[in-house]
């Protein structure tokens, strides 16, 4: 195969698993986060401390997150037709990335949020602020560069997953390399398959490195890696606290 028959096979490959892990990436930050930080606000000692609406969101986010991403897609396949009235193509591929994403993001912003100082939490309650205020002010603020970093990490994981995608008819470059470069011993197209989405994992994580480190020192820190460990930010938390005293 030439590369001028390769060519728009591969640009029309590439648009598909934009499209897949774009709109999966998406849907899987609007659903995990909120699940996320239900995690966090609902465990013991949390804001809105609930043991029951904990345990059983904690055991959706489980039990998502153990299906293998193949079983899950033949597991959906119904949901899948319901909503996209096919199985086949990129946009029937969207559903089951988009909910396998949910419940792997969700574990990640419950990482990222826990990690940021109680003494925050607890200098803006002695202010008066209500549970929405410490979200938006305190928790999603301070948490934002390991937000952005889990971001990196599941589009990662999406793209991975929307290459699992071909095997079973979902489009993209995975669905290329198995027409081509397996079932009709295309090696060419199948390195060239595999470069590519090398590449842009690669990019995809420099840029997320990046930002994350662009996010960590503008929020006044300092340090090789957004640890969110926030000792900066004591002093005027302290100091805020006396004042309200």
């Amino acid at each position: 195969m030439t590369w001028s028959e390769m060519q728009p096979l591969l640009e029309q490959a590439c648009t598909e698993t934009l499209i897949m892990v774009g709109w999966s990436t998406l849907i899987a930050v609007v659903g995990g986060l909120p699940l996320g930080i239900l995690l966090v606000l609902t465990d013991k000692g949390g804001l809105l401390q609930n043991t029951l609406v904990n345990k059983v969101i904690g055991q959706i986010v489980n039990i998502g997150r153990s299906l293998p991403f193949i079983i899950l897609m033949v597991a959906l396949m119904n949901f899948t037709r319901w909503v996209t009235g096919t199985t086949i193509g990129s946009e029937a591929a969207i559903v089951p990335l988009a909910i396998g994403g949910i419940p792997f993001f969700a574990r990640l912003v419950e990482t990222a949020v826990r990690e940021v100082d109680h003494g925050l939490v607890e200098a803006v309650q002695a202010m008066g602020g209500n549970t929405w205020t410490i979200v938006r002010k305190v928790l999603v603020p301070e948490a934002l560069p390991s937000l952005i970093a889990s971001t990196t990490t599941t589009v990662i994981a999406l793209i991975g997953y929307s290459a699992m995608a071909g095997t079973v008819g979902g489009g993209g470059l995975g669905d290329l390399a198995v027409r081509y470069g397996y079932q009709r011993f295309e090696t060419g197209l199948m390195w060239i398959t595999v470069a590519i989405l090398a590449v842009a994992i690669s990019l995809i994580q420099f840029a997320g490195d990046h930002a994350a480190r662009a996010q960590y020192r503008r929020g006044g820190r300092s340090g090789p890696s957004p640890r969110l460990r926030l000792l900066k930010a004591e002093e005027p938390a302290t100091a805020d606290a006396g004042k309200v005293a």
